[in-house]
């Protein structure tokens, strides 16, 4: 086989793969273009012609564009906070030599296994104590501790931070602060983003604290207003809009995804000083 041959088949492979991965997002756009009865009856990619009507089901429902609104209110704010608090917290375990930095690595691994659910009800008592429901605060403030961020930061600063860079930079006279924003937040882009993404995709899909904290239907974010069409006596005949909402509901998240990973690609030249 020669080697021309290969690189065809291997191009054949990865379009092939590419086509299975798009086919729900493209069954998903095709769906929300038809009636739920359509839906049910027949599988096709070809779309159908009851978009206004599913939109029209999604208007008599809720706000769509107000509960966009809300998520973004929600998952912008958590997402910097991850972003930014983890990035911190990462440097220092890796740069900073203290007494208990290996402990505080450990129970940061130990938190990483812990089910969120498991503290769902003393979350609640907190919360309710610091008269906090039906806010977006309990929503927006967790986010500043993310042990899962921050053991990932941990392991990008270790592989891609030269100790000789923070030398050199206090040598010069440069503060701490200084070093972290000026030298290392740049040097970290690449891993910041990619978890900025994972981050704003979970903030912006987070359904079940929403729908225990907030009891204002003006303040339910997206996924909690979607939920509305499934619990409906309709479901049925509200599928072909449960598709639409769904779909209009992804847009930000594939916008965000396209500008992080241009963003992720355009980085991965940011190099340092090797010893």
């Amino acid at each position: 086989m020669t080697a021309k041959i290969k690189k065809g088949l291997l191009y054949a492979i990865l379009i092939f793969l590419a086509v299975l991965c798009l086919m729900p997002f493209l069954l998903m756009m095709v769906n929300a273009t038809r009636t739920g009865s359509e839906i049910v009856k027949s599988f096709t990619l070809v779309p159908g012609h009851a978009l206004s009507v599913n939109w029209a089901i999604v208007s008599s429902y809720f706000n769509l564009f107000k509960g966009m609104a809300n998520s973004l209110l929600v998952a912008l704010p958590a997402t910097l906070f991850t972003s930014y608090f983890s990035a911190m917290a990462a440097y220092a375990l890796v740069m900073y030599k203290f007494k208990g930095n290996k402990l505080l690595s450990g129970v940061i691994i130990i938190f990483m296994m812990i089910p969120g659910q498991l503290s769902l009800i003393g979350f609640y008592d907190l919360i309710t104590g610091l008269r906090m429901i039906d806010t977006y605060w309990p929503l927006i403030l967790p986010a500043i501790a993310s042990p899962g961020t921050v053991f990932f930061l941990r392991q990008y600063c270790e592989g891609s931070l030269q100790p000789a860079l923070i030398e050199a930079a206090r040598i010069d006279g440069a503060k701490e602060l200084h070093i972290f924003h000026k030298i290392i937040l740049p040097l970290m882009s690449p891993g910041i983003a990619t978890m900025a993404i994972g981050a704003f995709i979970g903030n912006w899909n987070s359904y079940l604290l929403p729908l225990i904290l907030l009891n204002s239907p003006d303040k339910f974010t997206l996924p909690v207003m979607i939920a509305s069409l499934n619990s409906s006596k309709d479901i049925a005949s509200n599928q072909g809009a449960i598709y639409l909402a769904v779909a209009i509901s992804v847009i930000p998240i594939l916008i965000v995804f396209a500008f992080c990973s241009k963003y992720i690609i355009g980085s991965l030249s940011a190099g340092g000083v090797k010893e």
